[in-house]
This record gives structure tokens, sequence and C-alpha cells, in this order.
């Protein structure tokens, strides 16, 4: 079974895509900051990664740039309302696979998870 962690600090967020992609068949771990994040990748293993940029604590960026730092190359979707070049050239330079701005359209981020968890092999 596909792993998915949601990095979000909007609980609806979190709460909604939580449901959503279990219904799918994907195991999902969420957390509502980036240290959470942080945190947990230091004993679990995802197959993806949905990563907010704009949180209270660490920003997503921050935390992709320790994922990075880790070696760990696990497949990164950004979801945010965050519109911004410089943001999103360091982001690509990181090794985002999706970008996707907030509010999203349901049916692109369920094909984008699931394109990128069928990507990685584990369907």
């Amino acid at each position: 079974m596909p792993r998915l962690l949601i990095v979000d600090d909007e609980p609806d967020v979190c709460g909604f895509s939580s449901v959503f992609f279990r219904k799918r068949g994907i195991d999902v771990f969420a957390v509502g900051s980036g240290a959470q994040a942080l945190e947990i990748l230091k004993v679990e293993v995802f197959d993806l990664i949905l990563l907010d940029i704009r949180m209270k604590d660490i920003s997503g960026v921050e935390v992709l740039r320790e994922i990075r730092q880790r070696r760990l190359f696990t497949p990164v979707i950004i979801l945010s309302g965050v519109d911004n070049d410089e943001i999103t050239k360091e982001l690509n330079v990181l090794g985002v696979s999706a970008f996707l701005r907030k509010p999203v359209a349901l049916e692109e981020l369920e094909k984008t998870v699931l394109a990128q968890i069928a990507d990685s092999g584990t369907v």
C-alpha cells in the first residue's frame, strides 16, 4: 500500500485530504507543522509527500531543503497559495515533482497524487 505524508498547518486540509486518499487505498499520515514532518521522517518512509509552503513554524521550503540535505529523495508535491517566482525557482532546484496552487481542484489533486504514486511503482 502506498504511503503519503501530508504536511499542512490547516487542520481542515489535513483531515479532508487524509479521508479522501485513504478511500483510494493510500496509507496517509498527516501532520500540522514542518517540525512534525521532519521528526516523522526520521523514523518513517513515505512514497510521496504533499507539502504546504506557508506554515506557522517552518516554511515548506525549509522543510524541503532539510529533506534533501538528509539525502531523502521522496517525491514532493507542493500545495500552496504562494505565488512567488523566487520560491518557485528554489523549489524546482530542490526537485519538486509538482506544484499545485491553492485552491486546487480536487480532480487535479487526485490525478497528480495518483500519477506520482504510480510513477514510484508502489501501486
